[in-house]
């Protein structure tokens, strides 16, 4: 087995690949391969998880066990699940997978990184996830902020770990999908500092007009908005006209950033200045715009896109994307077909022929 396949850039992957490096890194690395700025990075791929839980349980009893947990049993998936997490998480690395890790995390190193190692962000990347048909969003989990070689391959077998996190198994279990036909890759990628983060659906989410682009946005890192820590900016761009249809600047009192030393993550009160202050401009919010409509027309769907704005010599040139997933809610909305179908095609006017004779005495009473 060469490093290759235990360890990939992000470059090298795309959407073909979800099987060997799990969903989030096949949707980052398609984009990179589209031009789209992404943050620098590689994937620790499926062959190496395989290869630690078979070192741990060659005989693969955790997944059977896994997949013979009632869904309706809350109280035994927690049990279990925690058991096999700890498992997981405190289980040596094979030596191999721990060198291909490192020596790639050593290759992300830059200008400033000192002497802990570039600061990271280490990323589930299930194979299942972020799919049109499943979501695994925030089941599994991501650490930001992590600097060093030995927190990294720490972080990677806690995002191993969370494979089996209570929600992610009962979401499965609900669904009665095989446990041996999923794994977990890992993704590792050099942090960005934003200004402001956020995300944008290229849809609406709350009425699926595919017609505006829905965004919303917080100072510092987006982890304050998907935790619920800051009510967010929130803006409609129409993808016709480009106008913004609506506007929507909450007060924002606490931002997320790197913690002390540049390790973590830290909370933060936004200075008193910002914290009524819109955290986008008109430009930054078309050029937001723009990419959101290049990246839907790039997947064919709409997308549910994770975004952060760092300093640039242009709006262009300022915008990075963390992730773009398929939107589910409004895309398994429309798959529904509108009527059942009929055996031939003149059926469904003498269908509607129906309805109409018995609406029309009611508006016709004398008749």
């Amino acid at each position: 087995m060469s490093g290759h396949e235990l360890v990939r850039d992000l470059g090298e992957v795309g959407l073909g690949d979800r099987a060997t490096v799990g969903g989030k890194a096949a949707s980052l690395g398609e984009l990179s391969r589209a031009g789209i700025r992404v943050p620098a990075g590689y994937v620790v791929t499926v062959e190496a998880f395989e290869r630690a839980l078979r070192a741990l349980d060659p005989g693969g009893a955790i997944r059977r066990e896994i997949e013979r947990l009632p869904a309706s049993d809350l109280a035994a998936v927690a049990e279990a699940t925690e058991r096999v997490r700890a498992r997981i998480a405190g289980a040596p690395l094979p030596q191999d997978v721990r060198e291909q890790i490192v020596a790639r995390y050593r290759g992300l190193g830059s200008p400033g990184a000192g002497e802990g190692g570039a600061a990271v962000a280490v990323r589930s990347s299930a194979t299942g996830e972020d799919g049109a048909e499943t979501s695994f969003a925030g089941l599994q989990d991501t650490y930001l902020w992590v600097r060093g070689a030995d927190a990294v391959t720490d972080q990677v077998r806690r995002c191993w770990a969370s494979l089996y996190n209570a929600e992610a198994v009962g979401y499965r279990r609900r669904l009665k999908l095989s446990e041996p036909d999923l794994a977990m890759a890992v993704v590792v990628q050099r942090m960005v500092e934003p200004r402001c983060a956020g995300v944008m659906f290229t849809c609406s989410p709350v009425t699926g007009d595919r017609s505006v682009i829905a965004v919303e946005a917080c100072w510092g890192q987006g982890s304050a908005l998907v935790s619920g820590d800051v009510t967010p900016d929130s803006f409609t761009v129409s993808k016709v006209t480009g106008e913004i249809v609506r506007r929507e600047v909450a007060v924002k009192l606490r931002l997320h950033r790197a913690g002390p030393g540049g390790g973590g993550v830290a909370a933060a009160d936004v200075p008193g200045p910002l914290q009524e202050a819109a955290c986008l401009s008109d430009a930054e919010l078309a050029a937001l715009a723009r990419l959101g409509g290049r990246v839907e027309d790039h997947y064919g769907a709409p997308q549910d896109i994770e975004w952060a704005i760092t300093d640039g010599a242009s709006p262009e040139e300022s915008v990075v994307l963390l992730q773009s997933r398929p939107e589910t809610v409004w895309a398994r909305r429309r798959a529904e077909p509108l009527a059942a179908p009929k055996a031939r095609p003149v059926d469904h006017v003498f269908e509607q022929l129906g309805r109409v004779n018995v609406i029309a005495p009611r508006l016709n009473p004398e008749r």
